[in-house]
């Protein structure tokens, strides 16, 4: 498998500048294309305000504590940005492209037509689009095997998954190449099918409406719902996944909780085929030892244990933990 070294980011956005970051943390160097045509003196100043920008973020890390005041100029010294008629020659020799411009079908036909006539033909090409389908950008470049979707949830920098999208015609050492580099600089790559909205933001947005939906109906205060999310809901999916939460719980326990919410709330609550599928051959969880995971070969009371462990350490970390003996005090 081959090594990703020279990278370019096309697109000085919010997301271009943050997966710059991303990279220059990790010690890498990174040159950040302006997607734009602009006269010398209009790219002067875009470019210190691309570098303000930075700075901006970079110190507000620093006031969290996420960062030393050294390692700021550090970062910043190894990103270059550079003005789209000087990146010609640097094209050429990428071994990845992260693109980033405006979620606009024309912005993207552009920029992909200019990109294809410099790069390599097993440059990787990776889109951070939200909106189209990897199948979408495939069409907009020459070899497209080795286009892939890379969805970074904001801030980039910051949070550590980036959900690959791939279609069947996808290079699978295009896929790998690409995600063992994510991981060598401490982000956590997930793979997924080419399918409208990845992972994250398909389950998000059902809840987020939900939420919504929940004020709507004057079911609960926004303030209390927030807290309910918080101190319950998101402590709980921090330790365990959706799926691996179901299995904990057992699937027979979500098909008839489903059957009550769909005939109180609509269909938006039916539960998919897959879980009385699961009823039917007795993978309902940890109970029969099979669900969506495999738990035969599995010590299933250290599992517990270290589930538990983790629930603490999180409601500990959150200043949740009550306080011992306290209605004696």
């Amino acid at each position: 498998m081959r090594q990703i070294q020279q990278i370019g980011v096309v697109g000085a956005g919010r997301m271009g500048k943050a997966i710059a970051i991303a990279f220059a943390y990790a010690g890498l160097n990174v040159k950040l294309i302006d997607a734009k045509t602009r006269h010398a003196d209009d790219f002067s100043t875009y470019q210190s305000k691309v570098f303000e920008d930075i700075r901006q973020d970079l110190m507000l890390l620093e006031k969290v504590d996420f960062m030393q005041p050294a390692q700021i100029e550090q970062v910043v010294q190894r990103i270059e940005v550079l003005a789209r008629e000087q990146s010609h020659a640097f094209l050429q020799t990428c071994d990845l492209i992260m693109e980033g411009v405006p979620e606009q079908l024309q912005a993207k036909q552009e920029i992909f037509a200019w990109l294809d006539q410099y790069i390599a033909a097993d440059c990787i090409v990776a889109s951070t689009t939200s909106t189209f389908l990897v199948s979408d950008i495939a069409e907009m470049l020459s070899h497209p095997e080795r286009v892939v979707n890379a969805h970074w949830l904001n801030p980039a920098y910051l949070i550590p998954l980036v959900e690959l999208s791939r279609m069947e015609t996808t290079s699978d050492d295009a896929v790998e190449c690409l995600k063992a580099f994510l991981k060598k600089i401490g982000k956590v790559p997930v793979v997924c099918n080419a399918r409208a909205g990845y992972i994250v933001p398909r389950i998000q947005a059902l809840a987020m409406n939900e939420a919504a939906r929940m004020v709507e109906e004057g079911v609960a205060s926004a303030e209390d719902i927030d807290i309910a999310i918080r101190t319950g809901f998101g402590l709980r999916f921090s330790v365990l996944g959706l799926l691996e939460f179901i299995d904990w719980g057992g699937g027979d326990i979500l098909f008839y909780a489903s059957q009550y919410l769909e005939k109180e709330l609509g269909s938006r609550y039916s539960a998919p085929k897959i879980i009385s599928e699961n009823m039917q051959n007795n993978r309902n969880g940890l109970r029969e030892k099979q669900g969506f995971y495999n738990y035969v070969d599995m010590d299933i009371d250290a599992y517990k244990l270290g589930v538990l462990k983790a629930f603490s350490n999180r409601i500990e970390m959150s200043n949740l933990k009550p306080v011992f003996d306290v209605v004696n005090r």
